[in-house]
């Protein structure tokens, strides 16, 4: 009985670990005839997993979906993988998924090992978070996955969008792909009504079903959608822009600014440029200053003039602080 037990979890952990298997390769791997695996896959089934089965010389096994979701079995490396996922999981900006990360975790770390139990607690207790700027904007989970399905089955979408000032327009696109960062989740989409591509807050966007018709993928806007997305929700989208070049590496400067913030180039070893931008020049100024290194003004020159002008502003009240500690 043990051994039928250890072997029906052999078959279970290699159904999970591949797509499809041929009943000779099955039976190869567990030492056993086919018509063992025939037994064991029923056996599976009466367990409740949707082991699915075709016929004829190129048949094979595969794992499905079911209405439940089952047990799984997972090796060292995924059950440290997961566990710690679950731990950083809530700051990535889905709304709710802290609450069910601690849910989930609670019911792994009852079942890890103790070897496992220590590899997750020390990783955890020794890893300080750094989160760049603040909290992230929240979006509900069911309308990422309700974009994904959109993106996977070249499904047109309609929705309602939310621009900054809370002025909400109708718009029906075509999706092409998710792209998230530490605290947004983007849709790259083309925009039937504007006939171009456009990039969507999916925090701002509320599904207006029915969706479709199913459209042919137009080709990408970019290679790089993440450095395409980081160009325009860095500076693209805004009146004021700039280029800068920054006196650190480039490894140093993406410590420092996320990829909403600005889209960094390297130039050598001890310098990078730096392309971002803001709603006016006076905001751009700020965001360079709070950078905490040193740069130049590669353009416009209008952000040079500012920058000038507010060293004369402070220097004036410096001059003036000096004089009124003197009186």
């Amino acid at each position: 009985m043990l051994e039928t037990s250890a072997r029906l979890l052999r078959l279970l952990s290699l159904l999970q670990a591949h797509r499809e298997w041929t009943g000779a390769d099955l039976a190869a791997r567990l030492g056993v005839t086919s018509r063992t695996v025939r037994r064991d896959v029923d056996r599976l089934r009466e367990l409740g997993y949707p082991v699915n089965a075709s016929p004829g010389t190129g048949g094979g096994y595969q794992l499905g979906a079911g209405a439940e979701l089952p047990p799984l079995l997972l090796d060292d490396d995924e059950a440290v993988a997961v566990a710690v996922g679950l731990r950083t999981a809530a700051g990535n900006g889905v709304e709710g998924i802290g609450e069910a990360s601690v849910r989930a975790l609670a019911k792994l770390e009852q079942v890890l090992p103790f070897r496992l139990r220590g590899r997750v607690s020390a990783l955890n207790e020794f890893t300080v978070p750094m989160l760049r700027g603040p909290g992230p904007a929240t979006v509900d989970p069911s309308v990422l996955t309700e974009l994904a399905a959109a993106c996977r089955d070249s499904e047109r979408l309609r929705f309602g969008y939310r621009d900054h000032g809370g002025g909400v327009s109708r718009r029906m696109v075509e999706p092409h792909r998710l792209v998230c960062t530490e605290r947004r989740w983007y849709l790259v989409a083309w925009d039937l009504d504007r006939e171009d591509w456009r990039t969507f807050r999916a925090d701002r966007i509320e599904p207006r079903p029915p969706h479709g018709p199913r459209f042919v993928p137009r080709p990408a806007p970019a290679e790089d959608l993440a450095a395409y997305v980081s160009q325009g929700v860095s500076h693209g989208a805004y009146a004021a822009r700039a280029l800068l070049r920054l006196r650190v590496p480039a490894e140093e400067a993406a410590g420092i600014i996320g990829p909403a913030d600005g889209v960094l180039e390297p130039v050598d070893a001890q310098s990078c440029l730096l392309r971002t931008g803001a709603v006016s020049l006076d905001v751009l100024v700020i965001h360079v200053m709070l950078l905490g290194c040193e740069f130049e003004v590669v353009e416009p020159p209008e952000l040079s003039d500012r920058i000038r002008g507010l060293r004369d502003l402070l220097g004036r009240a410096l001059d003036r602080s000096a004089e009124i500690r003197q009186e």
